[in-house]
């Protein structure tokens, strides 16, 4: 009983921070929406990750409706700035030593909510591959992916306090992952199979 009401209480001030911001995240990036009836189902959205802004872009974009529920490495909570936010609307776990402990508290967020937010990349440095962990996800779980694409009309990172360019952000349509494994030889070593299908899943992404 406990948790369920924690659970409500964090649905109700994730609501209502996405309504404060709202007006400020539309007004800096003259932000336009395209696919919102994708998150009617449950579904782990899948995007790049350039930029600390993204997290607010998604979840302005979704609406309060749709509460995502990030997976968020363990770094984030060295900022003062995002450890609060972290801590109440995230899960924490440790990317780089990924452990029982951190599988079942990614499996709980899962069964929490409908939608899951994951980076493939798991860092907005450039340039870095992108990880398998939202596809074996999204295998595990029996969920559809949700490809979602950041489109700046302008240099991205924005640059405050006047360089915010235009942004579109696009939800595409649920796939199994099946889809990306469509053509693939099914002899490939598992560390090769998921690597081309990270590629594959950064492509979708990009296509959207």
């Amino acid at each position: 009983m406990r948790s369920w009401l924690a659970d409500r209480l964090r649905d109700l001030l994730y609501a209502l921070i996405v309504i404060l911001a709202t007006p400020v995240i539309w007004l800096l990036f003259r932000l336009r929406v395209r696919g919102w009836r994708n998150l009617r189902g449950t579904g782990i959205l899948v995007a790049r990750h350039r930029s600390y802004w993204d997290i607010p872009l998604l979840c302005i974009a979704a609406g309060p409706v749709h509460r995502i529920a990030f997976l968020a490495r363990r770094g984030l909570l060295k900022n003062p700035l995002f450890a609060p936010l972290v801590w109440g609307f995230a899960t924490v776990i440790d990317r780089d030593a990924f452990g029982l402990r951190d599988f079942r508290k990614a499996l709980r967020a899962a069964k929490r909510n409908r939608l899951i937010g994951i980076f493939p990349e798991g860092t907005t440095r450039p340039g870095a591959k992108p990880k398998p962990g939202a596809i074996r996800f999204a295998e595990l779980l029996g969920r559809p992916l949700i490809p979602v694409n950041l489109v700046p009309h302008g240099p991205y990172p924005p640059r405050p306090p006047f360089g915010f360019p235009k942004m579109e952000v696009r939800f595409g349509t649920p796939f199994p992952v099946e889809e990306l494994s469509q053509g693939l030889p099914s002899d490939l070593p598992k560390p090769e199979r998921y690597r081309l299908l990270a590629e594959r899943l950064m492509e979708r992404i990009d296509s959207v």
